[in-house]
């Protein structure tokens, strides 16, 4: 019997492990038979976001440990969604802003531009 290849890497070297599927490059484990969940990260809005997208904060964001202040309609390019394993405190957007650097943001101060 053939095992698909791995979701994260695409190995195709997999193996059933009793009811699960493992992939031994990555490590990652899975159900085969559970339907494969969709992670979707949606702005305020409502609409999808996905890796690339150019975002607009829509209210202003204190910086932890610094006294800065990210503003209400400061754009953000490139943006990256983050799995679900990656999540901290519900922050599913790493991102990069002009003057503050690399950070994390939540979906819900944001809104597609």
């Amino acid at each position: 019997m053939s095992t698909p290849p791995c979701p994260k890497c695409q190995s195709e070297f997999t193996y059933e492990d009793r009811a699960m599927l493992v992939c031994p490059e990555c490590g990652h484990e899975w159900n085969a038979n559970a339907a494969e969940e969709v992670h979707e990260v949606r702005c305020s809005n409502g609409n999808v976001l996905n890796d690339g997208d150019a975002v607009t904060v829509i209210r202003d964001l204190k910086v932890k440990g610094s006294s800065s202040v990210v503003k209400v309609g400061t754009k953000v390019k490139n943006i990256r969604v983050l799995d679900p394993e990656f999540i901290v405190d519900g922050h599913d957007i790493d991102c990069k802003i002009d003057g503050f650097g690399s950070m994390k943001l939540k979906s819900s101060v944001v809104k597609k531009n």
